[in-house]
């Protein structure tokens, strides 16, 4: 793979996430739009943060998840 090819493909991991990651921040979210907490996400405490803040962020510039 090229360097190009690597930056097109989403990660999986949550410290590279952006807000505009739609599909991958709803795994983080349940039906009705709350964030999951840690004890359900998996996610390490500095991850959670991260994540909350996301999809606040996401939330707030209307990309609604």
């Amino acid at each position: 793979m090229s360097t190009e090819e690597v930056k097109h493909e989403k990660s999986r991991n949550p410290e590279n996430f952006t807000f505009l990651d739609k599909e991958s921040l709803s795994r983080y979210t349940t039906d009705t739009g709350k964030i999951l907490p840690r004890k359900y996400s998996g996610l390490t405490p500095m991850q959670q943060r991260k994540i909350s803040k996301l999809i606040k962020k996401s939330r707030h510039m209307q990309l609604a998840l």
